[in-house]
């Protein structure tokens, strides 16, 4: 089994552009700036670091929807593919069965799902998985509700990198 890559884009790659975006930040708001006495002036330093914090802040969450469209995608098409083809394992003939139903049309707890039901030892984090989507569609939908968890760009990528490693994707 081939583990599921798309385009050039890799949990890395993403890792690396928030790390960037992240220094980015940090040089825009502090005094190393040459055009922070312009950018800046007239604003207390609490608001210079309030208006960081938000950026910082923003940026994460912007990372982590990357990561959880990254994983969304990995567990999609490692579906479509076990539809279509014979595989005999468990999961395949379970995907098989949701396919002759739904076709593409499969929601994502769906698939979930069938990987905890069949695979015992992959349900802690199928549970996280839910959990992070979950807060993944209330960022996407306009945050306007109180959400039990959030979560930060480093606790997804832990979660992507463990979900990437344990389990076996087609693509």
């Amino acid at each position: 089994m081939d583990l599921v890559t798309y385009g050039t884009e890799s949990i890395v790659d993403i890792a690396n552009y928030q790390l960037a975006a992240e220094k980015s930040i940090r040089l825009y708001f502090s005094k190393d700036n040459p055009e922070f006495t312009n950018i800046f002036t007239g604003y207390r330093i609490s608001e210079v670091n309030a208006m960081l914090s938000d950026m910082m802040n923003e940026t994460d969450i912007r990372s982590v929807l990357v990561l959880m469209a990254h994983m969304e995608a990995t567990f999609r098409v490692d579906y479509k593919v076990r539809s279509q083809k014979k595989y005999s394992d468990p999961i395949s003939i379970e995907f098989r069965k949701i396919w002759k139903r739904k076709k593409q049309r499969a929601r994502l707890e769906e698939i979930l799902n069938v990987w905890g039901n069949i695979n015992p030892e992959s349900k802690k984090i199928i549970g996280q998985l839910k959990s992070i989507f979950s807060f993944r569609h209330w960022l996407a939908h306009g945050r306007y509700w109180n959400i039990g968890n959030e979560y930060d760009f480093q606790t997804v990528y832990i979660l992507t990198d463990a979900v990437l490693s344990n389990f076996s994707f087609y693509d």
